[in-house]
C-alpha cells in the first residue's frame, strides 16, 4: 500500500513538471521628476495617481521618479542603475523628464541638472571640484539610454512628453512642442517605441477649463500639481495608452468608466 502511494506521488510529481507554469506578474516602472512623484504638502505627481487605472492584481507598479531630477542626475545619482537592475523581460517602463533640464550644464548647483539641448550626439566634458570627470550629453541621448537598456532587458519602453506648466499665452496653455516635448517625440520615433504626447493631451484639457479653473490644480507654483491635477495628468497617460492598440500595457487597464 505504501509502495503504491509513493509510486502515485512520484507519477503526480512527474506530471506536474510538464504543466505550464504561470507567467510572472509584470511590473510597470515609472521614472521622472517631481511632476511624476511628489511628496510635498498638498502636491502629487501623476505617477502616484496612475495605479487606480490598472488592475494591480495583475500588474505591479513601481514609481521610481524623484523630485528635482533631470535625465542627467537620474543617471549620475545611480537611480537609473537601480531601476534597470530590477527590470525583467515582460516589464514596462514609462519615462517623463524635461522640467529640470533647462539650465546650462556645469558643475555648479544651478547647472548640475542641465543637459545639452536637442537629440544629437554633442557632448560637453566637465571636471567636478573633487577631480572626477563627467561627460554631459543631450536630452535625447539620455532618453535613448533609458530606452535601449530597457529594450535589452526585454522590457517595453514608453516615452511621455512633460506635463504642461500653468503658463498661458493668447488664451492657451504654452506647449513644449518646440523643445523637450518635440525632442521626446523625435527620440521615441527614432527608437520605434510608444510615445504619449502628455503635454498636448493635458494642455487641451486646461484650454477648455480656462486659466481660473486650471489654477486650482497648482496650489504653490506653476509646475507642481495637487492630487486633482495629478489625476488629470494620469488620465491623459491612460488616454495615450488606450490610443496605442499595439501597446501590451492596455490589457492591464481597468475598463473605462462611461
Amino acid at each position: 500500500m505504501r509502495k503504491n502511494l509513493l509510486l502515485a506521488l512520484a507519477a503526480l510529481l512527474a506530471l506536474t513538471a510538464f504543466l505550464p507554469r504561470p507567467a510572472p506578474t509584470p511590473t510597470l516602472f515609472i521614472i521622472g521628476d517631481s511632476t511624476v512623484r511628489n511628496t510635498g504638502p498638498g502636491q502629487q505627481g501623476w505617477g502616484t495617481a496612475l495605479p487606480r487605472y490598472f488592475d494591480t492584481t495583475r500588474l505591479h507598479i513601481v514609481n521610481n521618479a524623484m523630485a528635482g531630477r533631470s535625465t542627467r542626475t537620474f543617471i549620475s545619482e545611480g537611480r537609473w542603475a537601480k531601476t534597470i537592475a530590477a527590470i525583467r523581460p515582460g516589464d514596462f517602463l514609462i519615462m517623463q523628464f524635461g522640467h529640470n533640464e533647462g539650465s546650462v550644464p556645469d558643475t555648479t548647483k544651478a547647472g548640475r541638472r542641465g543637459v545639452l539641448r536637442g537629440t544629437g550626439l554633442e557632448t560637453k566634458p566637465l571636471v567636478w571640484p573633487d577631480g572626477h570627470p563627467e561627460t554631459v550629453n543631450t536630452y535625447g541621448w539620455y532618453l535613448r539610454k533609458f530606452i535601449q537598456e530597457a529594450k535589452a532587458k526585454g522590457a517595453t519602453p514608453i516615452v511621455c512628453s512633460m506635463i504642461p506648466r500653468n503658463e498661458w499665452k493668447d488664451g492657451k496653455v504654452i506647449r513644449a512642442d518646440q523643445d523637450f516635448g518635440k525632442w521626446a517625440a523625435e527620440v521615441a520615433r527614432q527608437e520605434g517605441v510608444a510615445f504619449i504626447n502628455l503635454n498636448e493631451l493635458t494642455a487641451r484639457k486646461y484650454d477648455q477649463l480656462g486659466p481660473e479653473a486650471t489654477k486650482k490644480f497648482f496650489p504653490g507654483d506653476h509646475t507642481h500639481t495637487n492630487p486633482a491635477g495629478a489625476q488629470v495628468n494620469a488620465e491623459s497617460v491612460v488616454e495615450g495608452i488606450r490610443a496605442d492598440k499595439k501597446l501590451a500595457l492596455n490589457k492591464y487597464l481597468r475598463p473605462a468608466v462611461k
